[in-house]
């Protein structure tokens, strides 16, 4: 099969909003034939998901801008921008803003399908407010998607 070039422009791609953050997907595993999901993440302040491990894909991110406390299994560490970080699958993590500036990051699943509990359990963008950040009864709300696509909670405590 035989695709052609996936060209989203700048400002464009579907954004929701998921656990506060503001993301947009620039490509899906169905953009990809299933190979990868991109997405551009604006993290305001004390924002970030829940801590959380992918079961069949790796993550990547790059930081465009500001800072981010990432954890690491159990240890936490702070990720400015140029950083690059790679997470194997299987491995516990989350990101959160502790600035007091929003954050600005690339990131990647490979091969694609986790972005499918942003595009479809991502709540609307509304104009004129700020997104929520998820706590667990948010999270069960979208349990059906985050069992589906393989992720895995794992909250502090």
């Amino acid at each position: 099969m035989s695709f052609e070039i996936l060209h989203v422009p700048a400002g464009e791609g579907l954004t929701k909003w998921v656990s506060g953050d503001i993301y947009t997907m620039k490509a899906t595993a169905k953009d990809t034939n299933g190979a990868f999901a991109f997405i551009e993440a604006i993290v305001p302040p004390d924002s970030g998901p829940i801590a959380h491990a992918h079961t069949a894909e790796d993550e990547a991110f790059y930081l465009l801008d500001g800072a981010l406390e990432f954890l690491d299994g159990d240890r936490t560490f702070v990720a400015e921008a140029g950083s690059f970080l790679f997470i194997p699958r299987g491995r516990r993590h989350r990101f959160k803003n502790i600035s007091n500036t929003p954050a600005r990051t690339l990131f990647m699943f490979t091969p694609g399908g986790p972005e499918a509990l942003f595009v479809e359990g991502g709540d609307e963008p509304v104009p004129g407010q700020q997104p929520v950040v998820w706590d667990m009864d948010r999270a069960a709300q979208v349990a059906d998607i985050i069992e589906r696509t393989g992720l895995v909670v794992l909250p502090e405590v």
